[in-house]
């Protein structure tokens, strides 16, 4: 009998120590320099940059309450975190235009996509990835951070996001890639970038224009003559689309700014739950293991043939009990710590955004663009080529409706 309870015990004991974690927390993150540019540099070595919106990175068959994945909140970080990337890169002046970009169709000389691979305001994985218009890739790679205490503090500097390391982190090695290509390949990016919209438009005139080798990377075979007015018309629609992507981005400014508070709350419960947890966690442990000796020590006393053997029987009795209920209490003390999952999912609701609507005026004609700047986007494409057929003038037939922008929220002062 005192075998078997040795190694029920035992079993009890290896269990909890399997599921401890022993993450410290921590105080201050981890940060890093953010590369600037001292000088300026010449408008034609600048390359635009479009940023898709990231996968979020949900499980299939997601389980939230083991993965404590919510789908929710990951949607709205694969809006908001390319955002932040946006206006990352925008400070650093080594870039051109710098966009987020509804879909693939935008036409850009440098994508950046990503997946989010974790995030619960402690913890932030995000796997980033590069490749120019021609096709060729840079690079791919995993960022990764935790978080401190002082992240979400009042009297921290409120222009850098909890999660500023893993930006800055890829903004430094997106702009060391960009340093390697010669400059004489940057310009093919930008041709190439444009020849893609052009045979894009007017695929029987421009599809020819550029070819696609076994490594499926895409150059130029020819270009256009400057002089040709159809290149001039094509431009001047290209310049068209990019006010549309523009006017989106206005859109998902307002997403932004408008969900930077209640995602900050969010960021900064769920990693105090987290830390909440671990620390019931490894308290629960501490508790079983001292459980576990009281009441392995207890069973192994011999009491046959002892002058106290009553005395000794109800204290082995005390102690054994005490013990049970000392381990019992460590896994009622992981189900409450459990229970501090349960307030994130209120925090979800807020994290729906459909962009308000676009104002297209064509040819005296007013359109509206509705839906999700996705789909606005879309319709607009469709639209774009249904003009271009038209034998009419294009300058000035269409105008692009801003939205308006929403205030940007006071952050509350230290």
């Amino acid at each position: 009998m005192k075998n078997y309870l040795r190694l029920f015990v035992a079993g009890v004991v290896s269990v909890l120590l399997t599921s401890g974690c022993t993450v410290s927390e921590v105080i201050h993150a981890e940060t890093s320099h953010l590369d600037v540019a001292s000088l300026q540099i010449s408008e034609g070595l600048l390359l635009d940059v479009g940023i898709l919106n990231f996968d979020a990175g949900v499980p299939e068959n997601n389980d939230v309450e083991k993965t404590r994945v919510y789908p929710e909140v990951r949607m709205a970080e694969a809006r908001y975190l390319p955002y932040h990337i946006k206006t990352t890169l925008q400070g650093t002046a080594f870039w051109g235009a710098v966009r987020i970009i509804p879909s693939r169709q935008v036409s850009t000389d440098v994508l950046v996509t990503g997946v989010i691979e974790e995030s619960d305001g402690e913890f932030v994985v995000l796997r980033l990835s590069a490749e120019d218009a021609t096709g060729r890739h840079w690079f791919e790679k995993s960022y990764t951070m935790q978080t401190g205490i002082s992240s979400y503090a009042d009297y921290r500097d409120r222009s850098q996001d909890p999660y500023q390391k893993v930006f800055n982190d890829f903004a430094n090695d997106l702009h060391a890639y960009a340093i390697t290509i010669d400059p004489r390949d940057i310009v093919r990016i930008r041709q190439v970038s444009e020849l893609k919209f052009f045979a894009d438009m007017v695929p029987s005139a421009y599809g020819e224009h550029l070819a696609t080798n076994s490594d499926g990377l895409v150059s130029a075979q020819r270009l256009p003559a400057e002089n040709d007015p159809m290149v001039d018309r094509l431009r001047q629609i290209r310049e068209r689309d990019r006010l549309v992507v523009d006017t989106l981005n206005e859109h998902y400014a307002n997403f932004y700014y408008g969900i930077a508070l209640p995602y900050e709350g969010w960021r900064k419960r769920t990693r105090e739950q987290s830390v909440a947890f671990r620390q019931s966690r490894q308290a629960a442990v501490r508790r079983a293991l001292i459980g576990a000796a009281v009441l392995v020590g207890s069973a192994s006393v011999n009491t046959e043939g002892s002058s106290y053997y009553d005395a000794s029987r109800i204290a082995q009795t005390v102690a054994i009990n005490k013990g049970w209920n000392t381990i019992v209490n460590a896994f009622y003390q992981y189900r409450s710590a459990n229970l501090h999952r349960e307030e994130i999912k209120e925090l979800s609701e807020s994290f729906v955004a459909e962009a308000a609507p676009m104002v297209v005026q064509v040819q005296g004609e007013t359109l509206r663009l509705t839906g999700t700047a996705e789909a606005q986007y879309e319709s607009w494409r469709k639209l774009l080529r249904e003009i271009y057929e038209t034998e009419s003038g294009f300058t000035e037939l269409i105008q692009v409706g801003n939205p308006a922008r929403l205030p940007q929220p006071q952050l509350p002062s230290g």
